[in-house]
């Protein structure tokens, strides 16, 4: 499971929870970030955050902490469809464009690269279409309840 704490920003007497997770980036991990120009430029863009609702067992307050998790095998699953399905329909592509290309007896190399890149594209267009409905079918559990978040800030 990978896991995450959000912060509870609104509740609804119903049991739904609204929370806020501030989406980390790569940067600032690794000990050469001084140095590093992609740490530099991630540092200029402000911090992102997500906000959705989910329902919850207990009452919440606003910010009360809440640790979310989210089985692997979803994150898994959108790399597929985002990654590996946009190569398969490339390959599969310019293979057709090529056996095409024997059939009309045309250039191989342009056909196999026109038919790859719409296989491409329409591999990434199906498998978008599918990480959709599956980001709708996954949501986060709440593993735990850690109370009010620390603040140390004076006020």
């Amino acid at each position: 499971m990978l896991e995450e704490v959000a912060t509870v920003i609104a509740y609804d007497e119903t049991g739904w929870v609204t929370v806020e997770i501030e989406l980390k980036s790569a940067c600032n991990h690794c000990s050469n970030n001084e140095n590093c120009g992609t740490s530099t430029v991630a540092k200029a863009f402000s911090i992102k955050r997500q906000q959705f609702s989910l329902k919850s067992d207990k009452t919440c307050e606003v910010g009360d902490l809440l640790k979310l998790a989210l089985p692997e095998s979803v994150i898994l699953k959108a790399a597929l469809l985002v990654y590996i399905f946009p190569l398969i329909g490339l390959f599969i592509g310019a293979l057709i464009g090529l056996w095409f290309s024997h059939l009309l007896l045309i250039n191989p190399d342009y056909s196999s690269m026109v038919m790859g890149a719409l296989g491409g594209i329409g591999a990434w267009l199906l498998g978008k279409r599918q990480a959709s409905n599956l980001e709708a079918e996954s949501t986060p559990v709440i593993t735990a309840y850690l109370g009010q978040g620390v603040s140390l800030q004076r006020g």
